[in-house]
């Protein structure tokens, strides 16, 4: 994609995350999309995984409950 140029190493926190080596990007745990850093909204501190979407997180749960 254009504009992505490095993935970012992240730390997800409670509320927030902190960004340990920079990038522009993360990806989906679940989908495996590119989410640009500064639109990261969804997140699991348990897991250390980013989420594209609400759905893709509920998708996780879900996995990891059954």
């Amino acid at each position: 994609m254009i504009g992505f140029k490095k993935e970012a190493q992240v730390r997800y926190e409670d509320g927030n995350f902190e960004v340990l080596s920079g990038g522009d990007y993360v990806l989906c745990g679940v989908t495996r999309k590119r989410i640009p850093i500064n639109q990261l909204k969804y997140w699991s501190v348990e897991r250390q995984e980013a989420y594209a979407t609400p759905e893709a997180a509920m998708k996780r749960h879900k996995e990891i409950s059954e």
